[in-house]
């Protein structure tokens, strides 16, 4: 990804921040007719003809999807030349820019890497040169410089950029083609604006913000650049004395602010899209500053010992009971070794790979997994926006496990199916990402790739399954681009709940614990692809079942009705509504909202925000610090929400107030969710590494667990026992009785 596609990427898919600006209506536009959709699935596949045949059957060229995409946006996404130059023969619009990500055909072309259909769109007249241009001295492209070299659309800024960025990584050619076209230029006017040396000084340095992203401005010699992601600096042009733009690419300004003469904040804006990055200086960079990363003190002893034991709690679905994460109770220890084998009961290897975590009831512990028989167990884990799924559709197995918690013994297994997945999975995702349930006496998991609802009783005797159809959850932008469903199934009286978001098709339904049967079944109108698992919120003396999703929704449980809905939204949701003290929290974290809703049981109706006007039955409203991947956990009157960057931050759960910010563990990528017990957090990141820090309206980390493998997965407690689940184990974590050894 090269480019200003690095530039996109940071502000919309690694950060996902935006600035203030409409949310997306609350009605879609009308569903395209089948020969339009039609059309836009042949480009996708590069079929001419089948491109042919639908224009000739009369489908608009430049019919948009619900984001503004076109079939010649999605012919370019996937380099299909020859549909592309169809398309253009038949009308199609060269510049027309989604409605999202507001990118044209040929940014998708450069942004996949596809060169030639970039060469012919930009032939053919499309904007976009100085991207290009930039692309082709990445990529160290001649072909590419050549045609990109051609358009009127460059201004000496972006050559003179573009010939310092050649000449720094020796391209040698491009550089003299660059050289080439600026002498024939007509001779340059006196620059409009000149920055003040010392200004220019004062702008350099080093900028962050909450959500990870960080930018370098440097000055080299008499130039400012800036640069994100260690990818190459842009060249920054003024437009003003504390304003510029980006010489390389259109639509990317800088602006600095300050008091005093001390420059405070950098404020980055891409189409629409912006940062707020606070200036990085010494005294940040302390643990005292609330976004830094809290060195661990010298800790008391007493605070590292577990609490007290009390009555055994099962850990029974997604985050345990109603997804609270709470293990008070539960004798959890605070820390463990698996060099010196400290707190550690067990180890258990388990074949294939899973994201789903842990469930714990009575003396078993429960996982699902899926076994490609190509042996293809490709991951990849850190702060990324790749779309693009794992192309691995070999025949699978899909397995449960019981394991004795007190061993770790495997004491059954289950294949549930073997056949080859329907759907592929996103490179840090799995074919069983959906946690199983349990009341104790069954278990039920749901298989979304293989269309499977199934359940077992506690000693592996098969139940019943259900056919719930293949789950297509992958990337609202295009169908093609999978990533696997993972919505959890939930128990709620005699009946199992599985929400099924998906790019067509949405529904929520519930089936018979005991037979399967469909008990309810309700569709959730105009809903794409989700990933959170819906929660039980008690609203008066009526159980509703909550949904996060571009829509907040609550249903009633007994029979499916829909009773209230919220937005705006987020367009991609991952995280699980949370319940404290009665209200039930739900987050967002991607564009074009990124909203912490607290919703009373007094929901009810549209409740749609419009600007400032908060319906009555939300008691507070937070639009733009909401989370993207953890759930969010209520503990002892804190909302904690927690961003996969490991940013958390801590609010007073009736108000709203913030308490806090805080880098956990110095940061690094998080999916797990965090849980607690005992007046104790626990945070697993991506590397395998366990923080653990006192709750509290204070952040106070106490240690920190290496388990040295990838975790995605959240632990379970129960009974003493802190269960994780790694991408190829799954650890008993807790005392060892010495006697028994």
């Amino acid at each position: 990804m090269g480019g200003s596609m690095v530039w996109i990427g940071l502000l919309l898919v690694t950060s996902f921040v935006t600035a203030p600006q409409a949310p997306p209506s609350t009605q879609p536009p009308p569903a395209p007719s089948a020969i339009v959709e039609e059309l836009w699935d042949a480009a996708r596949h590069g079929d001419e003809g089948r491109v042919r045949a639908a224009l000739e059957k009369g489908a608009d060229v430049n019919a948009t999807s619900r984001y503004g995409a076109t079939a010649l946006t999605f012919a370019a996404d996937k380099g299909h030349t020859a549909v592309i130059r169809l398309l253009l023969d038949r009308g199609a619009d060269i510049n027309t820019q989604d409605t999202f990500y507001k990118m044209r055909a040929v940014d998708m072309a450069l942004m996949n890497e596809h060169t030639e259909a970039a060469r012919l769109l930009l032939e053919r007249g499309s904007s976009g040169a100085p991207a290009a241009l930039n692309a082709a001295v990445q990529r160290n492209d001649t072909a590419l410089a050549r045609v990109a070299l051609r358009s009127e659309e460059l201004t000496r800024g972006n050559l003179n950029a573009a010939l310092a960025a050649a000449q720094r990584a020796k391209r040698l050619e491009i550089a003299e083609l660059i050289s080439g076209r600026i002498a024939g230029l007509p001779p340059a006017d006196t620059p409009s604006v000149t920055v003040p040396r010392a200004m220019l000084e004062s702008y350099a340095g080093p900028y962050r913000n909450e959500q990870g992203l960080a930018v370098t401005v440097a000055l080299d010699g008499d130039q400012l650049t800036a640069a994100a992601g260690g990818q190459p600096p842009l060249t920054l042009v003024p437009t003003s004395e504390t304003s510029f733009t980006a010489a390389e690419f259109e639509g990317i300004t800088f602006t600095f602010a300050g008091r005093g003469g001390m420059i405070e904040q950098l404020l980055i804006n891409q189409g629409g899209t912006s940062q707020s990055l606070a200036r990085v200086t010494a005294a940040a960079a302390t643990p005292a500053a609330p976004e830094a990363a809290p060195e661990t003190a010298q800790v008391e002893p007493a605070a590292l010992k577990p609490a007290p034991r009390k009555a055994a709690r099962p850990w029974t679905g997604f985050r345990g009971n109603n997804a609270s994460g709470n293990g008070d109770g539960q004798g959890a220890v605070v820390e463990w070794s698996l060099e010196t084998n400290q707190n550690v009961r067990w180890k258990t290897p388990i074949p294939g790979i899973s994201t789903a975590s842990p469930v714990v009831a009575g003396d078993r512990v429960f996982v699902v997994t899926a076994v490609s028989s190509k042996g293809d167990t490709t991951f990849r884990t850190g702060l990324y926006g790749d779309v693009k799924p794992v192309d691995d559709l070999s025949e699978h197995t899909w397995k449960i496990f019981a394991l004795d918690k007190a061993s770790g013994k495997i004491v059954w297994e289950r294949t549930a199916y073997t056949g080859a997945p329907k759907v592929k999975r996103h490179t840090k995702s799995s074919q069983t990402n959906s946690t199983p349930v349990t009341d104790g006496k069954s278990v039920v998991a749901v298989f979304g790739s293989i269309g499977l609802l199934a359940a077992w009783d506690v000693e592996g005797k098969p139940l019943w399954t259900k056919d719930i159809g293949v789950v297509n959850s992958g990337w609202f932008f295009d169908p093609e681009y999978q990533w696997g469903h993972s919505s959890s199934p939930i128990i709620h009286g005699d009946t199992v709940i599985v929400q099924v978001d998906q790019y067509k098709g949405s529904f929520i339904a519930a089936y018979a614990l005991d037979s399967g049967k469909e008990v309810w079944r309700t569709e959730r109108r105009d809903e794409i692809s989700t990933w959170g698992t819906p929660t039980i919120f008690r609203a008066g003396d009526q159980d509703q079942v909550v949904t996060n999703g571009t829509t907040v929704r609550g249903y009633d449980a007994r029979t499916g009705k829909e009773l209230w809905t919220l937005g705006p939204n987020s367009e991609v949701t991952v995280g699980t509504p949370v319940v404290g003290e009665g209200l039930v929290y739900v987050t967002g974290g991607y564009p074009p909202v990124r909203p912490i809703y607290a919703i009373t049981p007094a929901a009810s109706g549209d409740m749609t925000v419009k600007g400032d006007n908060k319906p009555e039955a939300v008691a507070w409203t937070n639009e733009r610090e909401g989370t993207y991947i953890p759930t969010p956990i209520f503990y002892d009157g804190i909302l904690y929400t927690f961003g996969n960057n490991g940013i958390l931050t801590a609010y007073d759960g009736a108000s709203g107030e913030r308490l806090y910010r805080a880098r956990v563990g110095g940061g690094g990528s998080f999916s797990a969710s965090p849980i607690a017990a005992d007046g104790r957090l626990y945070f697993t990141n991506e590397d395998g590494q366990i923080i653990v820090a006192r709750a509290g309206r204070a952040y106070e980390e106490l240690v920190k667990n290496e388990m040295k493998e990838v975790i995605m997965s959240t632990p379970a407690i129960s009974d003493g026992v802190i269960v994780i689940r790694t991408l190829g184990h799954v650890y008993g974590i807790g005392e060892v009785d010495k006697s028994k050894e």
